[in-house]
């Protein structure tokens, strides 16, 4: 276990957290980004199974496995194929991203400065506490409160109340309250979308194509799908250390990366197959919102896979303030108040509420919206690895030194989105791209291409000048 004389060494270099925490449940955690103090860690590796499977217990997850179907036009093998190869390629990465969060006791937009610089890392930084603490928020808020005001018979707007003020309230007390929760409901997401699952895949009609109106299936329904899912599952990645950098530091490296890993890929493959099973029930109806997915259903089930539905929203949401809270104080903007991150969570919630407000009536375009996330994650996780492949070693003394600086990772992360987002973007009836457009059967490779062109330009900035840089005076 590190010394008291080492942690004291690291405030030197390190903005440590302030205030008293440790393992309780029922107090609000202090602090926003900072560095957690050695003495204050806690967690083992398995808790991390659950913290990532319950989130994806909800009908966004199922929703991306109806728009395979019924939006993308693929065959159910189809469908079932890129579901598993997009979401174990986001799996696999919030797996290493997982992994680093014992060893610098910071949230991942922290780390993400190694990649980008102090000031440089406000694009990432920026990006996720808008699409975490308010899209995201809004998109698993309108689903939750479609779902519980199906089950009690209350008015659409009231269940929103509802669903936002217990979404908040877990966000506000923080880390360890997300933790149990996501604990708690566990058993019940498993069994309750378990037994909707018999339903389903025994009504489901695997053999066919469905007809859609804008696409063929085929390689670019697949691309659709891929990008979908690996959106879906990699929009998590920008959260992964949030929930284990209270781990000691000594904390196995491989199971801690596994269990992330495993709890995102099982859930989402799991609920994604479901909603394509579904979608070949329900057809294009199944775009609707929770109510045509659990039609089929007898009243028991149907009932507690709704409630489930609600609750899977809360727990997905809870997850989502927390760490667009963190994101927008890992900009560097200087709130000074014990409780910064709490306050943020709260201003997010409620800009998350009236979001979610005018799109109760607008599910449907929530393809655009996991489409869109991989558009920003795939160059930015290029910049990500790249760097750690071409810059090891601990770089604990730049996370908050204010003069290191790396313009090579904002530029090559803007340089990505800006070619493949003009050129590839699917985002059909709203935008699509030149060669989209051109080339219909390709289907989307923003992600693909976005990815590549920001590792490339990374490469070649590197050792330039704009590459990582630190003044004498901060280095140590």
């Amino acid at each position: 276990m590190t010394s008291v004389q080492e942690e004291a060494g690291l405030a030197a270099t390190t903005e440590i957290r302030e205030g008293e925490y440790g393992e309780k449940v029922a107090v609000i955690e202090p602090g926003g980004a900072e560095f957690i103090p050695l003495h204050e860690r806690h967690g083992k590796p398995l808790n991390l199974f659950w913290t990532w499977m319950s989130p994806n217990f909800e009908f966004a997850t199922v929703f991306v496995g109806v728009l395979a179907i019924a939006a993308f036009g693929e065959t159910f093998s189809q469908a079932v194929a890129a579901i598993v190869l997009g979401t174990v390629l986001g799996s696999i990465t919030h797996a290493a991203l997982s992994a680093r969060g014992p060893e610098y006791g910071v949230p991942q937009m922290i780390l993400s400065r190694i990649s980008f610089g102090y000031w440089g890392n406000a694009l990432p930084s920026g990006i996720n506490a808008l699409v975490a603490g308010i899209g995201w928020f809004a998109v698993n808020s309108v689903s939750g409160a479609l779902a519980l005001g199906t089950l009690i018979h209350l008015n659409k707007y009231a269940s929103l109340v509802i669903i936002v003020v217990v979404q908040i309230v877990v966000a506000l007390y923080g880390h360890n309250l997300v933790h149990l929760f996501e604990k708690v409901v566990f058993p019940l997401l498993v069994i309750s979308f378990g037994l909707g699952a018999i339903w389903t895949f025994s009504k489901a009609h695997y053999s066919g194509t469905p007809q859609v109106p804008f696409t063929q299936g085929g390689i670019g329904g697949f691309t659709l799908t891929l990008g979908a899912t690996f959106g879906y599952a990699c929009g998590w990645n920008p959260y992964a250390s949030d929930y284990t950098r209270y781990m000691a530091p000594g904390s196995d490296r491989k199971r801690t990366g596994w269990w992330a890993g495993f709890g995102v890929a099982l859930s989402c493959i799991a609920l994604e197959i479901l909603g394509a099973a579904s979608a070949t029930v329900t057809g294009a109806g199944g775009l609707a919102g929770p109510a045509p997915f659990v039609h089929p259903y007898p009243t028991v089930v149907k009932d507690l896979v709704l409630l489930s539905i609600a609750v899977g929203a809360i727990a997905a949401n809870a997850l989502n303030i927390y760490s667009g809270a963190i994101s927008f104080t890992a900009l560097g903007i200087k709130i000074p108040l014990t409780l910064r991150r709490a306050l943020v969570a709260g201003v997010f919630g409620i800009a998350g509420f009236v979001l979610a407000a005018v799109g109760l009536n607008h599910i449907s375009e929530y393809e655009n919206f996991l489409l869109i996330i991989a558009y920003w994650i795939g160059p930015w996780l290029a910049v990500y690895f790249v760097d750690q492949w071409l810059n090891k070693g601990n770089h604990a003394a730049v996370l908050y030194d204010h003069k290191y600086t790396n313009w090579a990772g904002p530029i090559a992360m803007a340089t990505g989105m800006a070619v493949s987002i003009p050129l590839f973007a699917n985002q059909y009836p709203k935008y699509i791209a030149v060669l989209a457009n051109r080339h219909p059967a390709i289907g989307d490779l923003t992600f693909e291409v976005g990815f590549a062109v920001a590792a490339l330009v990374y490469l070649a900035l590197y050792n330039t000048g704009l590459g990582p840089k630190r003044q004498a005076a901060a280095s140590g």
